[in-house]
């Protein structure tokens, strides 16, 4: 299934506020730059991918007590016009402030995008320019089809490919030091 972008019937952009009035119908809902996105229910290995990341980063950080960890869905609001939930993100113990009741209020310092078909070309590109241009320390674009983690780190305004692991190699991070997982164990079913 194709995202959709949901155009506003008006000249006017979609806000925070009309992103906490959308229906609960298992939809996910973005709004980048004001114009609202919809994607359809993840695949069961999208989510085991996201499971699998999400229980090694989680079970470090809570170890180490270095932050939080949080899984989709979970909104990041990053301003009134760009509402994003990624599949996984960080924030470290030093802003824990801008966790809300409701969600986080600002840039995490990671997060991660598990690709599929649906949402790919959005996550590469449009996601990834507003995840540095709200100072998003790190991304990391994980894709099941290919087995691959590319892992994006904010030089001044701009996200830099760091690295693009494959299945023989270990993710490791000088945001979370000591974090190891090897990609092999990412993708596992």
């Amino acid at each position: 299934m194709a995202a959709i972008m949901l155009q506003p019937s008006t000249a006017v952009k979609f806000t925070y506020e009309d992103f906490l009035h959308l229906p609960d119908d298992g939809k996910r809902y973005e709004i980048i730059d004001g114009e609202l996105y919809m994607s359809p229910p993840p695949t069961l290995y999208h989510q085991s991918t996201a499971g699998n990341l999400f229980y090694s980063l989680s079970d470090f950080v809570r170890a180490g007590k270095l932050g939080k960890v949080f899984f989709a869905p979970c909104a990041v609001v990053l301003s009134d016009a760009n509402v994003v939930e990624p599949d996984i993100l960080f924030v470290s113990k030093d802003r824990l402030n801008i966790l809300t009741e409701t969600g986080v209020q600002g840039a995490p310092d990671l997060v991660v995008e598990i690709l599929s078909p649906s949402t790919e070309k959005r996550d590469r590109n449009i996601k990834l320019k507003m995840y540095a241009k709200f100072g998003v320390r790190e991304c990391w674009l994980v894709d099941p089809v290919s087995k691959t983690v590319e892992i994006y780190r904010l030089d001044k305004k701009n996200f830099k490919l760091a690295t693009k692991l494959t299945v023989s190699d270990v993710l490791t991070t000088p945001l979370l030091s000591g974090f190891t997982i090897s990609v092999q164990d990412i993708f596992q079913k």
